[in-house]
């Protein structure tokens, strides 16, 4: 079951995508470092290698094609699931189609057999521009026993790496497979890859052009709500229809019956990792602690075996982009945090998965209730985090050397315990200890919350011994009500304006 809606959502991809490359509407947003590195290596005079790697969804494919199709001669995807008879037979067929043969070719008997032909085909193209032939879903291709990764070894090191007008693209969504088999590969394809490029989502000003080419209204604050809930993922993004609100599109997308992202899940997962339960495992104990837990702690409670084998978990995701680890201002390496940090599935877990079909305006209901308010601030959170260059950019520090992070503390004889959502530790001398809230109108310093921001203070310099001066900094969404708190105790506000 599980297999026929992940080739079901495989061809409506398909669809989605050729819909779009045969009729010029949608334009490249964004991804600027991207187009000029593909465009330095399409003028490069020499032969080139290149890896994209990325999120699932998060727009690979399309780049590629967009941008260099004038320049491809040969593109094959991988089948997800498949065997090699299916994919030899379906890389004859991708093979004939760029032939313009009328007929389809005699399917190869290998893998070794099918990268000739294709080497036979280049060498008879005549042209003097750079030729591109892109394998996407690379990992799929690479079936138990098929020796296709020894096969494409031999085609690139004795024939493509050859022709300095040629250019192979390989791009998955398994990012961990791509830099495990390919980047750190140890045998004949070790050190071959010549440019690795990440794509990673949109960011909250790419999202908004995004939306805005596709004539969508939203305010700011509704772009923020959006982002919370799904994230930069542009094929996310593109199921928002024109003239619907926010509400209607997240119950469409989640709660209604075989909604997109009541299904992707599930296939998110088990598409992108062998033996995806202990993925699961990890995300679903990461998501019931926001906060994030040290290596050991979260050994401890998903009850996994400690070695190699977890670590490679640990480290498959992070490539893939689901969690991040980090150290805590002022720690240890060994004191590293793990935290979930996929906006989608933190939102699903939360909300998606544990409601039922079959209710209408469910998203309306759950969007006004205290639970969902209290979670929009840790969410806010993990945004401002994701935009600190820009919060860097708004407090005209971005020329400043700087470290940021999270801190916290327990609390002693002196002082209270203390969490900080945000620090950013400056080369002259200070450092902004951030405090971020999300409202629904400009934020309210009471004499009460005063206080615990200068409890937070003192807990920081008591316990860091720190001689740099402190400046406390407060972003939220539309700004601060000016009082006589504001006033005394604020050195810098920013709002969410600033994080576009």
């Amino acid at each position: 079951m599980l297999l026929a809606k992940h080739n079901l959502f495989c061809i409506a991809k398909s669809i989605y995508l050729l819909y779009f490359w045969r009729n010029i509407i949608m334009e490249l947003i964004g991804r600027t470092e991207q187009i000029n590195r593909l465009d330095k290596i399409i003028k490069s005079q020499k032969a080139a290698l290149v890896a994209v790697i990325g999120r699932r969804r998060v727009g690979k494919t399309f780049l590629i094609r967009k941008h260099l199709d004038n320049n491809i001669v040969f593109l094959f995807t991988g089948l997800y699931q498949s065997n090699l008879k299916e994919h030899l037979d379906r890389f004859s067929q991708a093979l004939s189609v760029s032939m313009n043969m009328p007929l389809k070719a005699e399917t190869p008997a290998s893998w070794f057999e099918a990268f000739d032909k294709l080497a036979d085909f280049i060498s008879g193209i005549k042209t003097n521009k750079k030729k591109v032939i892109f394998l996407d879903e690379f990992p799929w291709m690479a079936t138990n026993r098929s020796r296709f990764l020894t096969a494409f070894t031999s085609f690139w090191n004795t024939f493509a790496s050859q022709r300095n007008n040629l250019v192979v693209i390989i791009c998955g969504s398994s990012a961990s497979w791509m830099i495990n088999k390919v980047l750190k590969n140890r045998g004949g394809l070790h050190n071959r890859v010549t440019e690795r490029i990440l794509l990673e989502p949109f960011d909250l000003a790419e999202t908004k052009t995004f939306l805005k080419k596709k004539n969508i209204i939203l305010n700011s604050i509704d772009i923020i709500r959006l982002y919370m809930m799904i994230g930069g993922i542009p094929f996310y993004l593109d199921q928002l229809e024109k003239g619907e609100s926010l509400i209607q599109f997240i119950d469409r997308i989640c709660f209604t019956k075989n909604a997109l992202l009541r299904l992707e899940y599930d296939e998110l997962l088990a598409s992108l990792f062998d033996h995806s339960e202990k993925h699961t495992l990890i995300i679903e104990t990461l998501f019931r602690h926001p906060r994030g837990l040290l290596r050991d702690e979260l050994l401890k409670k998903t009850k996994l075996q400690s070695g190699g084998g977890f670590s490679t978990i640990l480290d498959e995701l992070e490539t893939s982009n689901f969690i991040i680890s980090a150290i805590p201002w002022g720690k240890k390496a060994k004191e590293r945090i793990y935290k979930l940090k996929d906006y989608y599935i933190l939102f699903y877990l939360q909300y998606v998965k544990n409601t039922k079909v079959g209710k209408t305006r469910v998203w309306e209901k759950m969007a006004n209730s205290p639970s969902f308010r209290s979670w929009s601030g840790l969410a806010f959170e993990n945004i401002c985090i994701d935009h600190i260059d820009n919060i860097k950019k708004a407090l005209k520090i971005e020329g400043i050397y700087s470290q940021s992070g999270t801190w916290h503390t327990r609390g002693d004889e002196v002082v209270p315990g203390a969490q900080i959502d945000l620090l950013i530790d400056r080369a002259d001398n200070i450092i902004n200890i951030c405090e971020i809230k999300f409202s629904n109108a400009p934020y309210i310093i009471t004499a009460d919350y005063a206080k615990k921001v200068r409890n937070k203070l003192a807990a920081f310099a008591h316990k860091t011994k720190s001689k740099k001066a402190l400046f406390p900094t407060m972003i939220t969404t539309y700004g601060l009500v000016e009082n006589q708190h504001s006033k005394s105790l604020i050195q810098s506000s920013i709002e969410m304006k600033d994080l576009f």
